[in-house]
């Protein structure tokens, strides 16, 4: 009598895979260097494929930004004397293109890039 074993290799191999990323998870989980942070694992198969796909990341809201604090005096009349300079040197204008967006235009070369003010 001929029978197929396929369908208990591939649960074999299933179950080998299923195993082999609870014992990662579980690695990740019990590590310090990745305290604080958000784990996923995911895998699907058929028929002895098999195929798994980890991800890490930082923990909390990635819509969160932290906000800087605020210049001081100096710091501050050093940012008006930068931007002053930079004013004096690419002079900026708005002009319409012939599809009517406002476009800059700047009497140096780089000022398009913010460059020039030091």
């Amino acid at each position: 009598m001929l029978t197929n074993r396929a369908a208990e290799k591939s649960s074999a191999w299933w179950r080998l895979a299923r195993d082999g990323a609870v014992i990662a998870v579980s690695a990740m989980t019990l590590t310090s260097v990745y305290a604080g942070g958000i784990g996923t694992l995911n895998c699907v198969g058929s028929r002895g494929n098999v195929s798994c796909v980890g991800q890490w990341g930082p923990g909390g809201d990635p819509n969160v930004r932290a906000v800087p604090k605020s210049l001081g005096d100096e710091e501050r009349a050093q940012a008006a004397a930068r931007e002053r300079r930079w004013l004096a040197k690419c002079e900026p204008v708005i002009e319409r293109d012939r599809f009517g967006v406002a476009r800059y235009h700047y009497a140096a070369r780089g000022c398009e890039y913010g460059i020039g003010a030091d």
